[in-house]
């Protein structure tokens, strides 16, 4: 049983989340609240607490501000971003400072559950068409790329991990990996390691940001099958 906490000042949309989670996850508990020194003071009486869903436009803590303030209150504590706020900027800028995933509103019933699921099984979530989005020009940009990841860090990858790099760039899970490159499933979880430690960074959603904000077309280009 999972114990979690929506942090949003719509009653509506709350009540919409407390159905979705109890119809994924029967048995679960669901706190609410409708600001952020509301959802404080309910994550600092509830250890148990498994995962707090944050909306971005709390009227005592707008945009990412509130996020910032839970990593520091509660530091343990992991938070998932639930915002209509898409710009890639906001979502850069909430995985760096430690959100667990980012969830549009829009996400569909059936994607939200899967995306539950993902951030409380340990694993970061992000949708797919959000990291195929282009970055910002530099000039405008207001974040840091989430790693400091050099040009030459993707030339140490052997060819077959830079096709699973590029696969996760894509949104594709390890079982579609495998699937599309012909490799077991273990095999691409090798993989996935070893891209972590050589572009030293420490999740497979750092891998796949940081990728993007440099050329992996480029290195990876080489090892393309021609069409057959």
């Amino acid at each position: 049983m999972h114990t979690l906490l929506v942090a949003d000042d719509h009653p509506m949309f709350r009540d919409a989340m407390v159905g979705a989670i109890a119809a994924a996850l029967p048995g679960s508990r669901v706190l609410e609240a409708d600001s952020l020194a509301a959802a404080v003071r309910l994550a600092e009486n509830h250890d148990e607490l498994d995962l707090l869903l944050l909306d971005l436009g709390l009227p005592d803590a707008k945009e990412l501000a509130g996020l910032q303030q839970l990593r520091e209150a509660l530091p343990g504590l992991p938070v998932a971003i639930i915002s209509a706020e898409q710009g890639r900027e906001t979502v850069l800028e909430a995985i760096r400072l430690g959100a667990v995933g980012y969830i549009p509103k829009s996400t569909p019933r059936d994607d939200l559950i899967a995306a539950l699921q993902q951030v409380l099984e340990g694993q970061m979530y992000l949708p797919a068409d959000i990291l195929r989005r282009p970055p910002a020009p530099v000039a405008t940009s207001r974040c840091e790329p989430v790693a400091d990841l050099e040009s030459s860090a993707l030339a140490q990858l052997t060819a077959k991990q830079l096709q699973v790099l590029e696969r996760m760039t894509c949104g594709d899970s390890n079982k579609q990996i495998a699937r599309e490159l012909n490799i077991a499933e273990t095999t691409v979880k090798t993989h996935v390691s070893a891209i972590l430690n050589k572009l030293g960074v420490n999740s497979r959603i750092q891998a796949i940001l940081a990728a993007r904000e440099h050329d992996l077309a480029f290195h990876a280009r080489p090892i393309r099958q021609p069409h057959r």
